[in-house]
């Protein structure tokens, strides 16, 4: 039986890639990040682990000791976690101190690559559950507009820009003229921002980064998010196909069709 670590960070998608990963026979070792991850991984798990965010030495270790040969990580672990005031132990302090900035694909490329040190393959993130990436085309019954359809196509460039940079994923635009950057806050707060200067009727652009690394940080939608586009009267909502992996679908399809969202994976 095949061994591998999921490390967790928040949200469903932990859930949805152990359950997945558990029906190709595979035994899962949870490595949970306490301050993010959901207790329900503990009755999936084979075997579960709980740490703190700054305890890196702590995971290597497991990993040693669990003599893991695969590993994937899945579910967002805030960036701004690492700036808050949990205690990072000397591993990760002096794997930060190392690095030419502390952007999120830096820390994360960094993490990986250590464990990759230790003979361990960092999987894609969506191995398990690539029936979860959006598919191309208009997902709800309503399609743009051509005003919307410029929106979108302005904000892609914009959003392709910013995800380059490692900035954030998501932008979001009406009449051409951007409202909001996702940074740290992450894509929620980003869209609220934005809904405080147009009130309604924006379009949210969500990309993956021109060089996506598969392995983390893959743009996500899902329940969350249609929440949020309902409350801030979202118009269009736009991601890319393939490369997004989209939670919940049917039941997000039928809150889109039935606010009149568009929903659209380019």
């Amino acid at each position: 039986m095949e061994k591998i670590a999921l490390i967790s960070g928040n949200g469903n998608l932990p859930i949805i890639c152990a359950r997945a990963a558990k029906k190709t026979g595979a035994y899962i070792v949870v490595i949970a990040i306490k301050e993010e991850a959901d207790k329900q991984l503990t009755d999936i798990a084979d075997k579960i682990y709980w740490i703190s965010v700054g305890q890196f030495k702590t995971l290597i270790g497991i990993l040693k000791k669990e003599e893991i040969k695969k590993a994937i990580m899945v579910g967002q672990i805030k960036h701004k976690l690492l700036f808050s005031q949990i205690e990072l132990d000397l591993e990760l302090t002096k794997l930060l101190f190392s690095l030419k900035d502390k952007k999120t694909d830096t820390i994360l490329g960094a993490i990986a690559e250590r464990i990759t040190q230790l003979g361990i393959e960092m999987l894609d993130s969506s191995t398990f559950i690539k029936d979860h990436l959006a598919p191309s085309g208009v997902l709800t019954a309503k399609v743009p507009s051509k005003a919307q359809n410029e929106d979108i196509e302005f904000g892609l460039k914009i959003a392709k820009q910013i995800a380059g940079l490692d900035i954030g994923q998501t932008v979001v635009v009406k009449d051409k003229v951007v409202l909001s950057v996702e940074a740290i806050e992450g894509t929620d707060e980003a869209i609220r921002r934005a809904n405080y200067y147009c009130h309604g009727n924006a379009v949210v652009v969500k990309v993956s980064k021109p060089n996506q690394d598969m392995r983390f940080d893959i743009p996500l939608i899902g329940l969350k998010t249609i929440e949020t586009l309902i409350q801030e009267k979202v118009a269009v909502l736009a991601i890319e196909a393939g490369k997004t992996l989209f939670l919940d679908k049917d039941l997000v399809l039928a809150l889109a069709n039935k606010n009149n969202i568009i929903i659209i994976a380019k």
